[in-house]
């Protein structure tokens, strides 16, 4: 991998006693370490990205101890890992992004939660919900209650987390259930500190190796007939095992027992919270004057649900009984916990009102805000006399007025979708294939997970559907009969290795499909942040181009991993074009879409992601500048007496760099186009101006430094002659 994680490796060598200081995902991994894991396999993407990529990178260290290590081609491949520990006393922990890793996961967890687990099983979910989401609103908890898996949702103090991570494990051995711990964005990236203890070393391990493979026993697979004992035993042992858990070793916390005056008006009233929700309610019960400013323990009982399944029925039963009223605080719908607790207070004959989503929304983020208006309408009806309350309204009618004076002040804003990096190299393929649109008519786009995502936005509008990662060419599959032209489907690398293979190449030969593919091939799952995958150029080849200074747009052709397995599955039409050679990018479209050869069509797009290609030769650069060797960058701009102003160049593009500035022509009013500083010089600008014969106002700059004598002297003579041209 390109980024290094030099300080976070130090931090996870800490012995006992040291101070841990860093983010919560980091303090997570610290506590795997901790908690003696034998085995760690994911699939990167924020938010728990960091969790794989550092100890990936700390192999020394994982070596020391023993623990292997392994980066998974998608999550299906990393939930199997856990297969280890149905017979053997092995600590392992998977991780992956979010409910949609999760799906991808979802039969091998089955699997693994029929037969259970002998050695502690743990899977990192970054729960990637709420307004930073980038994936669709759903929960972790479904899975967790289908399956039979404890849900641990740790309040996000990091002490807390590590404390979790080793009850987690030990709370899957006790009962026999996986256990997934989900992990909020705002708790992957919380800051803080705890005190650190040894990492400990498996008993077994890559260093201490298992003498014989444990004897067959067909009670851990999940075939029936056993799945029918297997179904018995999850509700008569497993899950009263891990409530008992739970309640002896304290998992969940109860925090403002005893705080809450007999005599004041709140007096009967109490919460119930996940742990991730946690911060959330405090300060919102400080808006309110229920909690205290400096150290926000509230005023009011709470009961922090670390474990939010299975529910410790008979602890939230002797929390509950003889209160006035409990609140329960559930982010996401549906809502399952306050469900599951009205059930058990129900049956448990205890009377006490129960309250959630009919005075809090019934989706969306928890935040202080939201949190505060549903609060204030819950409290204002049973205790309206409450002093904080007004002081509450307060604050929301300030928050409200400065939201109007902004809009009015503002007006309405210009839209600013997401779009590609400066330099992308999958710019210039939606830019070609807007030009190939032109001449063939519009093509149904199946678009898919990744960066080309980035292109359903404007200007290039393309893409009817994405259902999954690596998805494209089988979600294709029941329209593309029905279309008179050709449908299109794209694919990044990252997103052909973990699932497009299989289910869309695959699929598509066995049928013999009339279909068109078009591969991203960049070199990286750049989408979650450029991991290293099966076609990434090795370090050798990235270091010699380096060294020799080779600037070139793409090392992709430096692999051919791609090219040869679709070959030995029988591909037949297969091009490979550079991805900023736009007009023949365009030619190559327009023939997939209409040669007469019927089978799967594969355009395979070459071209290294800018992030990585920065990152490889910024430091080349700036070591040549250091020694005072002549470097050269290039960089485009736009004749402003040339450009015609109707910015076709623009709404081919959508380059940040490429944008418009008032016309210095005082009779003509039309904007012009202008390139920004942040151009990397990748030349789409001025390939768009050819394929599509635009204006021909684009033009290409080298700028030297450090130039030699005879450059010094040809841009002395240059200066003189057009300074005798020029106007005075």
């Amino acid at each position: 991998m390109e980024v290094q994680f030099t300080d976070q490796i130090e931090q996870l060598a800490l012995g006992a006693g040291a101070t841990f200081h860093g983010e919560g995902i980091l303090a997570i991994t610290k506590g795997l370490l901790e908690a003696g894991v034998a085995y760690v396999g994911g699939y990167q993407g924020a938010p728990v990205s960091h969790l794989l990529d550092v100890l990936v990178q700390a192999k020394p260290l994982m070596d020391e101890l023993g623990v292997h290590v392994e980066a998974c081609s998608n999550e299906a491949s990393a939930a199997a890992m856990l297969g280890a520990s149905l017979h053997y006393p092995l600590r392992g922990c998977v991780t992956w992004k979010s409910i949609v890793g999760t799906n991808v996961a979802a039969d091998a967890l089955s699997n693994l939660s029929s037969p259970g687990v002998v050695g502690g099983a743990l899977v990192v979910v970054g729960e990637d919900y709420g307004e930073g989401a980038s994936v669709i609103q759903e929960r972790t908890h479904a899975y967790a209650a289908k399956s039979t898996m404890a849900l641990v949702d740790p309040r996000p103090d990091l002490g807390n987390m590590v404390r979790l991570v080793r009850e987690a494990f030990a709370l899957s051995e006790a009962s026999n259930l996986p256990a997934i711990m989900e992990l909020r964005i705002r708790a992957c990236h919380v800051r803080g500190s705890f005190t650190a203890a040894d990492n400990v070393a498996p008993k077994v391990s890559t260093r201490h190796l298992i003498d014989e493979p444990a004897g067959f026993d067909y009670m851990r697979l999940a075939h029936p007939p056993v799945t029918f004992r297997h179904e018995k035993l999850k509700i008569e042992e497993r899950i009263p095992a891990a409530q008992r858990f739970i309640v002896e070793h304290g998992l969940n916390e109860v925090f403002g027992d005893g705080k809450e005056s007999a005599e004041g008006p709140a007096a009967g009233l109490a919460f119930i919270v996940q742990g991730g929700v946690y911060p959330a309610l405090v300060r919102s019960l400080q808006q309110l004057g229920l909690a205290d400013e400096a150290s926000g323990e509230p005023l009011l009982p709470v009961l922090c649900l670390n474990v939010t399944h299975p529910l410790a029925t008979a602890q939230i039963g002797a929390f509950c009984e003889g209160r006035r009223a409990v609140l329960v605080v559930e982010e996401g719908s549906p809502e399952y916990i306050e469900k599951d607790v009205v059930l058990a207070l129900a049956r448990a004959g205890i009377t006490t009102p129960v309250h959630g989503k009919d005075v809090l929304p019934a989706a969306g983020e928890y935040t202080v805000e939201v949190l505060v208006r549903g609060l204030a309408g819950w409290l204002g009806k049973l205790v309206p006399q409450l002093g904080g309350l007004a002081a509450a309204r307060a604050w929301l009618a300030a928050i409200d007025a400065a939201r109007g004076e902004m809009a009015s002040a503002l007006g309405p804003l210009p839209p600013r979708p997401p779009g590609f990096c400066i330099g992308c190299p999958e710019r210039p393929v939606f830019s070609a294939l807007k030009l190939a649109q032109r001449e063939v008519g519009p093509v149904h786009v199946a678009a898919d997970i990744g960066c080309h995502a980035f292109a359903t936005f404007e200007p290039f509008n393309s893409g009817h559907s994405i259902l999954g990662y690596g998805m494209s060419l089988a979600s294709r599959a029941g329209v593309s009969p029905m279309l008179q032209r050709r449908a299109l489907a794209v694919m990044g690398d990252g997103g052909f290795w973990h699932n497009g293979l299989l289910t869309g190449v695959q699929a598509a030969l066995f049928n013999g499909d009339d279909a068109v593919l078009l591969i991203m091939k960049n070199g990286y799952t750049s989408a979650t942040g450029t991991q290293d995958i099966l076609n990434t150029p090795d370090d050798e080849v990235k270091a010699a181009a380096a060294a020799s200074g080779a600037l070139h747009q793409s090392l992709a052709h430096k692999n051919r991993t791609i090219e040869s397995t679709l070959a030995g599955m029988g591909v037949q039409w297969l091009r490979v074009v550079h991805t900023y050679e736009v007009d023949r990018m365009r030619r190559t479209l327009e023939e997939a879409l209409t040669t007469p050869f019927a089978g799967l069509k594969v355009i395979v797009a070459e071209g290294e992601c800018q992030l990585e290609r920065q990152r490889r030769i910024k430091p080349w650069l700036a070591g040549r500048l250091a020694r005072g060797e002549r470097v050269v960058r290039v960089k485009y701009g736009v004749d402003e007496d040339v450009c015609t102003g109707d910015h076709a160049c623009i709404r081919l593009s959508g380059c940040p760099t490429l944008t418009l500035k008032d016309n210095p022509d005082p009779l003509r009013t039309d904007p012009v186009a202008t390139v920004v500083d942040g151009c990397v010089g990748c030349g789409l600008c001025g390939e768009n101006a050819h394929a599509a014969t635009l204006c021909p106002s684009f033009y290409r700059a080298e700028i030297i430094r450090n130039p030699r004598w005879h450059e010094r002297a040809a841009a002395w003579l240059r200066e003189r002659v057009t300074g005798v041209l020029r106007p005075a």
